[in-house]
């Protein structure tokens, strides 16, 4: 860091402020307030608009906030080393505010996004501010407003040395869970961003999971949805405890002032989203990693926003399947069905995170990875203390799935989730999270899969070559001949 720093480890005196914020809309404004309101933190504010920096400052006069008029102003305002958190839109308004900020920072100073960036672009700021002496971490924040305000699950990347000054501010405003700060070190340049891409593609997963188990207690078990906000509520206190099925259930009673039915009645059943699932998706294809319950949930809300496509097939479509009765133990059903799919979720996120880590040389730590998820962030739920010990029996794990504790626990709700994937099709009831997890588990299950098939159907047209499961090397046959097989060279294709 810089050569000016005071001899105790803390700053030079040339600003008051240790720490900064640029960009003060909702989960900026929520995060300068808890760094505030941590001892030891002095926060410089700056916005374009000054008036949001202005009703900030008259909201909040306990937080002590440091206003910048400019950003002259607030680089001023910084002790050195410098440290600023970048708290705006992803993309070309980021970009702008790291040029701002690097034209007047100096070497050692650091430069924190802690926005939803692709880690791609976090991978060439860091470079690009590396050569300038300038620190720059990619930062994964998880919670929304409130976890801002709160407690967010916090995912950094950059430099070992920019986490030297950094860390001990982040652990500060840091979700804890079981004692410890839910946040880490993650790995150098872009792996905060990748790991908090990943979080956002399970958190897609398990909320299309929770909307499938909804739409089946309702439109086959013919609950009301007053009754399963509470099957949601009772199952928050067992092994499926977690802020999303939490929320669920307290989604699920909320009536509409309006009309009087329930609000969930009264939205739009079109889903958004804001990329970063697609991003998982997209990722995952390229490095090789089957993400199929991220994918799956990603479709899904494409499909729900074809409104005029839906409207179409529904017109000609004048016979539905019949909803198929449902047995006593479809509640249990369901739940198992879940669960079980929750763990494939997050099994395939835990594999992209591998292969990233692999192919961009990063050093992640899964177990820890699990450990600051357990608190502040979306995806937050109790079966993360199980990830915990299954990365601590074995780092090396192959896949959640052969861990001891995730293999029976998805063995004993597999006649379930099978029941339910049924179920759900004989009824007519789109369940694509569900059934894609199923699918994927089979996958693995099985001693040999179809795949020959299309090695050889390959073959045939465009010569891709295969491998045989009594020899060594790579084959084709002459197909256009007399078919005989030839030894070769594998395919580049």
């Amino acid at each position: 860091m810089s050569d000016a720093a005071a001899p105790d480890g803390g700053r030079e005196t040339g600003g008051r402020a240790n720490i900064g914020v640029v960009g003060l809309a909702v989960m900026g404004s929520n995060l300068a307030r808890n760094l505030a309101s941590r001892a030891g933190n002095t926060v410089a504010v700056w916005n374009r608009s000054p008036e949001r920096t202005q009703l900030l400052v008259a909201e909040h006069p306990e937080a002590g906030f440091v206003a910048a008029e400019s950003i002259d102003d607030f680089v001023a305002s910084l002790a050195r080393p410098r440290t600023a958190i970048i708290m705006v839109q992803a993309g070309a308004g980021t970009d702008a505010v790291i040029a701002q900020l690097a034209a007047r920072f100096e070497p050692g100073d650091i430069i924190v996004d802690g926005g939803n960036a692709n880690f791609v672009d976090t991978i060439r700021r860091e470079r690009e501010l590396r050569e300038r002496g300038l620190d720059f971490v990619g930062a994964g924040i998880s919670g929304g407003e409130e976890g801002a305000l709160r407690g967010p699950s916090i995912m950094p990347g950059g430099s070992a040395e920019a986490y030297r000054t950094l860390g001990p501010i982040l652990a500060s405003i840091a979700a804890v869970a079981e004692g410890e700060p839910c946040v880490t070190h993650v790995g150098t340049d872009g792996a905060g961003h990748f790991v908090k891409m990943i979080h956002n593609g399970i958190e897609y997963a398990d909320m299309q999971l929770i909307a499938e188990s909804f739409d089946l207690l309702r439109r086959v078990g013919g609950h009301d949805v007053k009754a399963i906000a509470d099957v949601f509520a009772a199952w928050n206190r067992g092994d499926l405890e977690s802020y999303l099925i939490e929320i669920t259930a307290e989604v699920l009673r909320q009536t509409d002032d309006r009309t009087g039915l329930p609000l969930v009645d009264v939205i739009v059943d079109e889903a958004g989203s804001k990329g970063t699932g697609v991003w998982t998706v997209q990722n995952a294809v390229g490095l090789g990693v089957p993400v199929s319950g991220i994918g799956e949930a990603v479709f899904a809300r494409a499909v729900s926003s074809k409104s005029a496509q839906r409207a179409a097939v529904r017109r000609v479509v004048h016979s539905r399947p019949a909803v198929q009765q449902a047995p006593e133990s479809f509640e249990d059903d369901v739940r198992a069905a879940l669960y079980a799919s929750k763990v494939v979720a997050y099994a395939q996120g835990f594999d992209a995170i591998v292969a990233g880590a692999r192919q961009y040389g990063w050093d992640i730590d899964l177990g820890a990875v699990a450990t600051i998820w357990r608190g502040g962030c979306i995806i937050r739920a109790r079966f993360l203390n199980r990830i915990v010990e299954a990365y601590a029996r074995n780092p090396d794990l192959e896949t959640l799935l052969a861990d001891d504790y995730f293999a029976e626990a998805v063995a004993r709700g597999e006649d379930a989730w099978r029941r339910i994937v049924s179920t759900a099709a004989l009824s007519g009831v789109p369940a694509p999270g569900f059934s894609s997890a199923l699918a994927y588990y089979d996958a693995l299950c099985s001693e040999r899969l179809p795949a020959a098939l299309i090695q050889g159907q390959r073959d045939f047209f465009g010569a891709h070559t295969y491998r045989r499961i009594d020899a060594e090397g790579v084959f084709h046959t002459l197909w256009s001949a007399d078919r005989s097989e030839i030894a070769t060279e594998p395919s580049s294709h």
